[in-house]
């Protein structure tokens, strides 16, 4: 196996990590329905989900990244975990170091189990020490690592890893990405880095000196409120120049191939009943 390795959001990918949807699915209403459930709500769009139905569109992703050359690892199963298809939040990897993501939700934090055999053979791990911290908040771009503020992780989360990359020898400036909203989910829902400087934004959620800050760094390709809620801002670079985008993404995709880059698409209308889409069902371990 390759050791955990990526410097951006859209170098070739190398190895990644799946985990196929369990058979428990979580309540979404009812007196029993957590705060942060409740807010995110009132932002994302929640339904039920067949699991059977996400594992074969997971096979289709699955097919298709090995048609491209990556390797796929799949993780052993997380029982009692509804959203454990959605390995992107339980580890990220920085330059060569593969990090421990510290789960905001209690029910999840069973899912971070099945990485001990990718953490026993990784030269460079980190557990962070304090706060939250999910990888589906955290971006690389050049010197930085783009962290969103969102419900899911904190301020503390933020500061532990900062000191985890200066303790490893990482020259990276992690930068807090606020939301004007309450109830965000994750940062790749509403922004994803898809190929150099090139990024797709849903600007409604964002404040006005994020945007500019978006706007100096970026060719950002608008995302409307409906795309949102269909969650097509969620997709996945696999090369510098290639992007997955799911089916009936249509207008983001024109976007895409005006600017030169190749999109390829699967079917993930039963994946996205619940706020994830492609970027959430992969964790990038090797990226070159």
């Amino acid at each position: 196996m390759l050791p955990p390795h990526a410097t951006s959001e859209f170098g070739t990918l190398q190895h990644v990590a799946m985990r196929y949807a369990g058979d428990f699915t979580r309540a979404l209403d009812g007196p029993d329905v957590h705060p942060v459930l409740a807010r995110q709500q009132a932002t994302s769009t929640w339904t039920s989900y067949s699991p059977s139905a996400v594992r074969a569109q997971q096979d289709s992703l699955i097919d298709l990244l090995r048609s491209r050359g990556s390797e796929v690892t799949l993780l052993d199963q997380a029982p009692g975990c509804s959203v454990q298809h959605y390995p992107r939040d339980i580890a990220f990897v920085i330059d060569h170091l593969l990090v421990i993501a510290r789960l905001n939700s209690a029910h999840r934090r069973p899912e971070t189990d099945a990485l001990a055999h990718l953490v026993a053979k990784a030269p460079n791990v980190a557990h962070l020490d304090d706060g939250t911290i999910e990888g589906g908040d955290v971006m690389l771009h050049h010197g930085h690592v783009l962290v969103g503020l969102g419900e899911e992780t904190s301020p503390a989360g933020i500061k532990a890893l900062q000191a985890a990359l200066t303790d490893h020898g990482i020259d990276r400036e992690v930068t807090p990405v606020p939301f004007s909203v309450d109830g965000i989910v994750h940062l790749d829902d509403h922004f994803t880095i898809v190929a150099p400087d090139t990024a797709l934004i849903h600007r409604t959620v964002f404040p006005p000196a994020q945007l500019h800050w978006f706007g100096k760094h970026f060719d950002l390709i608008d995302v409307t409120d409906d795309e949102a809620l269909d969650v097509q801002a969620n997709v996945l670079a696999i090369a510098p120049g290639t992007v997955i985008v799911a089916a009936g993404s249509d207008r983001i995709a024109a976007q895409l191939t005006a600017r030169g880059i190749e999109v390829l698409t699967v079917d993930y209308s039963e994946v996205t009943r619940i706020p994830g889409s492609l970027r959430c069902t992969t964790l990038p371990l090797n990226r070159a």
